[in-house]
């Protein structure tokens, strides 16, 4: 008995436990700790896009792309795609281009965490309360007309509210602080010695943008102008409070809440949230495209 015991014991320790397999599996307890994460993903994000896409095939009349058809075929639908393009590539661009260059300048100041606070002030307004600011600032009667006209510049108010203009603005107040925020994280990742070394062998700073900072911020740059951009392409408060949602400024997201909330058709509204869902992944595998095929270096850049 004595030895079948002992046999049994070395046995069990020589298997190993299942604490072990499954840490072999990468299922140790700090991956657990994932499993919330990944629920709360399912949950919100996953399942509601699977039930939107299956629900886009299942329209009210027609056949199972009876939508999809519609939408296209339709102006009234199609023209959404392009006023939202109008409105989110620009927008885009000029808050890279802006954050560029004041996140260089914010690189090298002493009080870089105050300034950074006021710049992306923004953020902690939202959208909603932006909007009401542009209608009080920049509506007909508000002060930037009145000193305009008061110191005889213009004749008549300038219209900056109710039209596309209106729209541009407030995406740009709202969407800087996110497009800085990221471009000045990828500029204070290069290391300052790469600049140095390159002042030292004489290069002008237009080289040294060129050649150094370009190539290393290239690969964040395409992944800021994506995250603008999808921010952007998804407008609605302002397109509604400060845009003329029945002509200039129907976005595609004005269409799909017409479709859900007014028509009552949450098939058509699921097909026009999975267009909009695949016009935003064409432009995002453009720019990747694009960036693949100006540079081919390493994906991050970092100090050290």
């Amino acid at each position: 008995m004595s030895t079948l015991a002992s046999s049994s014991a070395r046995l069990e320790d020589a298997a190993p436990s299942w604490r072990l397999r499954f840490a072999a599996m990468g299922l140790d307890g700090v991956t657990l700790l994932l499993l919330p994460a990944a629920l709360f993903l399912v949950a919100l994000f996953i399942y509601p896009f699977l039930y939107g896409f299956v629900l886009s095939f299942e329209p009210k009349q027609g056949g199972m792309f009876a939508n999809y058809a519609r939408f296209f075929s339709d102006p009234f639908f199609a023209n959404t795609i392009a006023t939202t393009m109008k409105i989110a590539v620009p927008v885009t661009i000029l808050n890279l281009a802006l954050a560029i260059p004041i996140a260089f300048r914010v690189r090298l100041l002493r009080r870089q965490r105050l300034l950074t606070t006021f710049l992306v002030l923004p953020i902690t307004l939202g959208t909603v309360l932006v909007a009401e600011g542009m209608l009080f600032y920049f509506g007909p009667q508000g002060w930037f007309n009145r000193s305009l006209i008061a110191l005889g510049l213009i004749s008549h108010p300038v219209r900056l509210v109710h039209n596309y203009w209106g729209v541009l603005i407030s995406l740009v107040i709202t969407g800087f602080p996110f497009t800085f925020l990221l471009t000045l994280s990828y500029i204070t990742g290069i290391d300052p010695s790469l600049e140095q070394a390159a002042a030292t062998l004489g290069a002008k700073p237009a080289a040294r943008f060129r050649h150094i900072f370009w190539p290393l911020l290239l690969p964040g740059l395409a992944i800021t102008f994506c995250l603008s951009f999808v921010q952007a392409y998804s407008v609605f408060p302002s397109a509604v409070l400060v845009g003329e949602p029945a002509a200039a400024t129907r976005v595609i997201s004005i269409a799909a809440y017409q479709s859900a909330f007014e028509d009552y058709d949450y098939s058509m509204a699921s097909a026009i949230a999975m267009i909009m869902a695949a016009t935003q992944l064409v432009v995002v595998l453009i720019v990747f495209a694009g960036r693949a095929l100006v540079y081919r270096g390493p994906v991050s850049s970092g100090k050290g």
